[in-house]
């Protein structure tokens, strides 16, 4: 399993467009991917259960994997969150 902490940066937060980004980038990788906020665990192929979150703009989330591209699914993916999403 690799895993990486990034805090949600962009003044929205994980809403529905940056969710259904996000969702889309874990499709790309073979690995099961999670993203946990606090004692909160979501499985992030799910837009419902990354909505269920309610991560807001300054939220530190950890983003994990485990599979056979594990390390590359989680630093796509954090780079997407620091990216802000393409929203600012």
């Amino acid at each position: 399993m690799y895993s990486e902490k990034v805090t949600i940066e962009n003044k929205t937060g994980l809403h529905s467009r940056p969710a259904v980004m996000f969702v889309q980038t874990v499709g790309k990788f073979k690995s099961n991917v999670t993203i946990t906020k606090g004692d909160k665990v979501a499985v992030a192929k799910s837009i419902l259960n990354i909505l269920s979150m309610a991560i807001t703009c300054g939220t530190e989330i950890t983003i994990s994997a485990e599979g056979p591209d594990e390390e590359l699914a989680v630093k796509e993916l954090v780079k997407l969150v620091k990216s802000k999403f393409g929203e600012e």
